[in-house]
């Protein structure tokens, strides 16, 4: 039985070029009725179709119209059909935040990829770490810190000298941005069912943001953070070439 697609796009002209093919090819349906999601667009885009659509059992098959496309598989018209009937799964967790700003509202958010805080203003952030009720660090001085899940580890978490962390792990990567003292401390690996608490230090003077896949609260008094494991993302990846492939493989460049 043929799959039944919903093919979804970013506003990229390339995206929305290789939909209206795809659509015209192979016809579409309703993300609601559909048997596979088809994402075409970048990175930022499969993250805002996973969250669109965690709601739903369908899996999500991306194809790359952006530009890095970790998450993406290469794009193809003609062996649409074949690729996704041989396609692999990965399941991943996303992390959920919840965060309290100078004002006492408190905000909740979920990220697949990591939650970080990050400094405001021109001085250093100055942040307490928590870890599963137990203090851990007294005060950490930096441009920010971040808590990222493995299929995350290779986006901002990478960039900030963190670890890679295989797809299977039950790991979560601690990661310090910019660290000032403790000089050179870069954070810790955690296991996947820590809670993670930051505390700002003087958040008058030192304003920090937390950003949660793109969803920014400002002024934040305090972020706790842990995996949440009732929420599954499911996404298809052509065989060779998965999450746990494409992450070793990173390793080695």
């Amino acid at each position: 039985m043929t799959a039944r697609i919903a093919f979804v796009a970013s506003d990229a002209p390339s995206a929305q070029t290789a939909r209206g093919a795809l659509v015209t090819r192979y016809g579409t349906v309703p993300e609601e009725e559909a048997d596979v999601i088809v994402a075409l667009g970048g990175d930022g885009f499969m993250l805002q179709t996973l969250h669109g659509s965690q709601h739903l059992p369908a899996p999500v098959y991306g194809m790359n119209r952006g530009t890095v496309g970790f998450l993406m598989n290469e794009y193809s018209e003609t062996d649409l059909l074949d690729r996704l009937a041989a396609a692999e799964e990965a399941v991943i967790n996303p992390l959920k935040m919840k965060a309290q700003t100078v004002d006492g509202k408190m905000h909740d958010a979920l990220a697949i990829n990591e939650v970080s805080l990050l400094r405001a203003g021109p001085q250093a952030a100055k942040l307490k770490i928590t870890i599963d009720g137990h203090l851990r660090l007294e005060e950490l001085v930096c441009d920010g810190a971040l808590v990222a899940t493995p299929a995350g580890s290779t986006a901002y978490n990478y960039s900030a000298h963190g670890p890679i962390l295989p797809i299977g792990s039950d790991v979560l990567a601690l990661t310090a941005v910019a660290a000032f003292r403790p000089r050179r401390w870069r954070g810790a690996l955690l296991p996947k069912s820590a809670h993670v608490r930051f505390d700002v230090i003087n958040p008058d003077r030192r304003p920090v943001m937390a950003d949660a896949d793109s969803i920014w609260v400002e002024n934040v008094l305090w972020v706790e953070i842990q995996s949440e494991p009732s929420i599954e993302h499911r996404l298809l990846f052509d065989p060779g070439h998965g999450l746990e492939e494409r992450l070793l493989r990173e390793q080695f460049v």
